[in-house]
């Protein structure tokens, strides 16, 4: 079978992807989502907030997927679930596998990797104890509540203060848990502030700070959690110690772009998002090869996910129509107090409009700025009252400001003005 796009993955990215791309004169687009329904993981964050910037409208993470699932129907755009790809070859031929068709193999034009991520495990902290029931991570505990119709404790410590977390925080309140406590490894949330504000100081719910699980205690199920301190290299303190008694331990600790796919046909990643470096169209290091979405860095909030798979959508498009330039490449890269910036790379001829530059930073930040700098010349400059690494921030830059620059460089400055 031949397709002009395979796009990997059906959730909000690939969704969105879809669409944009059968908007930009594509005619034979299959998306494959290996699981049993289009959506991802907007089907289980029954809680509002998606939607503000792309319909202006607040709507839950079922009902903003509803709408990118009609007009994919309304388009007539193919679709497998229950598939999961196997592998991609160097020449963009794809083989997959699921029960009614056997297994596919199928040759495409271009592909779009829209795979998402997971959450790190307890096996990835390796936190101390014994190994009873009732640890969870929180996007599994979302699953089991939200869709599975299960409790999944009744006395919660949450470890991490990822979106994800805060969010269950405030579920499992509402379901009549009693959450004790959320901890965080580093002296700053991993969440958005209005998630700390809306699931945490609305229910009383205390976050500590610089603070670790250090012990699980129980044998069949979890009856206990030790927290303790953490000094500035992130070692417990001793003598902090204290024991929280609980049946449920639910993970936040941070989320990993899939990129097994990615790795296996020999994309470049980027060590510092754990994604593809990838283009001003989101193309990756293997030509006709795009990605898009928390495959490349994870964001914030869906919406922004659905605007950066538009983008990779159209630049797919291009691609396959023969008009993206081949031209040199600009290197945007990380200054003092950014963590990474997406994208990594920037071809001047192919900017259309205005290029937008996301990006964390390493710390809190007040009344700082972020330049752009091309060597010592700064060629952009945005004052901020407020930075967090649990807030992606952004930088737009035109093709006018790119002329005659090699490479860029985004960091943080101490704000000298008020």
């Amino acid at each position: 079978m031949n397709y002009e796009l395979i796009i990997i993955g059906g959730g909000p990215a690939g969704l969105a992807a879809a669409i944009e791309a059968k908007k930009n004169g594509l005619e034979k687009i299959l998306i494959l989502e290996r699981d049993r329904e289009l959506g991802g993981i907007l089907q289980q964050c029954i809680h509002n907030g998606f939607g503000l910037h792309v319909f202006k409208e607040e709507l839950t993470g079922p009902e903003y997927a509803q709408r990118f699932i009609d007009e994919l129907h309304s388009l007539g755009i193919e679709y497998k679930l229950d598939t999961m790809v196997l592998s991609i070859a160097e020449d963009r031929s794809v083989t997959a596998l699921n029960s009614r068709d056997g297994l596919l193999q199928l040759q495409v034009g271009a592909i779009i990797l829209a795979m998402g991520c997971r959450e790190r495990t307890r096996g990835a902290l390796a936190i101390p104890g014994t190994r009873p029931a009732g640890v969870f991570t929180a996007g599994t505990a979302q699953r089991f509540v939200n869709m599975e119709g299960y409790m999944v404790g009744r006395k919660v410590v949450i470890l991490g203060s990822g979106d994800i977390g805060l969010i269950m925080a405030r579920r499992l309140t509402l379901e009549g848990a009693e959450v004790l406590a959320v901890a965080e490894l580093m002296p700053y949330s991993g969440g958005l502030n209005r998630n700390i504000v809306q699931c945490l100081h609305d229910y009383d719910i205390p976050l500590l700070l610089s603070h670790t699980v250090v012990d699980i205690q129980g044998q069949k199920r979890v009856e206990a959690v030790t927290i303790a301190r953490v000094d500035e290299n992130l070692r417990p303190l001793p003598g902090t110690e204290k024991r929280y008694e609980c049946d449920t331990l639910l993970l936040s600790v941070g989320l990993i772009p899939e990129n097994e796919l990615s790795r296996e046909v020999g994309i470049e990643l980027d060590p510092r998002t754990g994604g593809p470096v990838v283009t001003e169209a989101l193309e990756t290091s293997a030509p006709g090869i795009f990605a898009c979405g928390n495959v490349v860095h994870v964001h914030d909030l869906a919406d922004w996910v659905s605007e950066e798979a538009q983008r990779a959508a159209r630049g797919a498009a291009r691609y396959l129509q023969g008009i993206a330039a081949k031209g040199a490449r600009i290197s945007a890269r990380p200054g003092p107090g950014v963590r990474y910036v997406v994208p990594q790379q920037i071809c001047r001829e192919n900017l259309t409009g205005k290029i937008e530059l996301l990006l964390r930073v390493t710390d809190i930040y007040n009344n700082a700025r972020l330049q752009v700098k091309s060597g010592d010349k700064v060629i952009k400059s945005l004052k901020r009252l407020h930075m967090a690494p649990g807030e992606m921030e952004s930088v737009k830059l035109a093709a006018e400001d790119l002329t005659a620059a090699d490479s860029i460089t985004v960091q943080v400055e101490e704000a000298t003005d008020k």
